[in-house]
């Protein structure tokens, strides 16, 4: 690739700035999210968005914040013009996915239609379960005339790794899990979660695989009773879901009555790096469950990094 002909290409979520740099595209990325933080060396391109959320209130506030913006229609993100404007992108990649994880399609679209001169090419990512993961990375590396074939191969001999083993548990073997997306008001998790559970070896007890992630009430919570509750709120790394959880069980008595906390099977993880993001580190997340639901057939590799166990320290 000439320096003539090379991409110039702005990433609006972190997925696909993960998804870029699996393919070796990092060092053409010239804008990014606000939000993109992973890989490190990503962090001295120019940011294109800012959020209207104030993101460290806690989880009650966050959600009501979140509730109000959409309905009254306003978007969660902006958009600096300027910045993009100022960086000449040739491709634009964002989502259509979710209104609340990352700025949406349509304001993305309104921004190139102001930029005149400009005419980047718009890459949507769309993803609700793992299929459409892999299907969104071979997308990007076609767009811009790569060979997503040894990404893919990679990520999905782990996958199989895992299922090796966890397809030969009995059901018993099996413990139910209630993976929480959110912590106040409590989320379960969903798109490509339920997948998740059931590979590494559990019982998925809330969402349904390819649909956003559905709301639940402490009847839910205390009626399905699970053996594992796993913790990994979107947008909050470890200290932060420690924080919160800390809170909640103090401020929530209803946690207090779940066997998967009295018997200290309640764990937290970092959701911002892993789970709520649809590119490479689904797999990762992937290795992280299955460590915690069978840590006698599973290494761990992410303890303390990924995940921990909820301790009230």
């Amino acid at each position: 690739m000439t320096l003539a002909d090379a991409p110039r290409i702005v990433s609006l979520l972190p997925s696909a700035t993960e998804i870029l740099t699996a393919l070796g595209m990092a060092p053409y990325i010239v804008g990014r999210s606000h939000e993109c933080d992973y890989p490190a060396e990503i962090g001295d391109r120019p940011i294109c968005t800012v959020a209207r959320l104030d993101a460290s209130k806690p989880s009650a506030q966050i959600d009501a914040d979140v509730q109000t913006l959409l309905t009254a229609a306003l978007g969660i993100y902006d958009i600096q013009l300027d910045t993009l404007r100022q960086l000449r992108p040739t491709h634009i990649v964002t989502q259509d996915q979710c209104d609340v994880c990352a700025v949406t399609l349509a304001d993305v679209q309104k921004a190139v239609a102001e930029l005149t001169d400009l005419q980047p090419q718009l890459i949507s990512l769309q993803p609700n379960t793992l299929a459409e993961v892999w299907a969104d990375i071979e997308r990007v590396a076609a767009h811009l005339g790569l060979d997503a074939t040894p990404v893919l191969a990679d990520l999905q001999q782990r996958v199989a790794t895992i299922s090796h083993i966890t397809q030969a548990l009995t059901l018993a073997e099996r413990p139910t899990v209630a993976a929480i997306e959110w912590i106040d008001p409590p989320m379960g998790g969903g798109n490509w979660v339920p997948e998740l559970v059931a590979l590494a070896g559990g019982r998925n007890l809330f969402g349904t695989v390819g649909q956003h992630s559905p709301y639940l009430t402490w009847d839910n919570l205390l009626a399905a009773d699970p053996d594992v509750i796993v913790v990994m709120p979107c947008g909050f790394d470890l200290p932060r879901t420690q924080v919160e959880m800390q809170q909640a069980l103090t401020t929530q008595p209803q946690w207090q009555a779940l066997q998967a906390v009295k018997g200290d099977r309640l764990f937290l993880t970092d959701g911002n790096a892993y789970f709520n993001r649809p590119g490479p580190r689904l797999v990762d997340s992937l290795e992280i469950l299955a460590e915690i639901l069978h840590p006698t057939r599973f290494v761990s590799q992410y303890q303390g990094i990924g995940w921990k166990q909820f301790s009230g320290e």
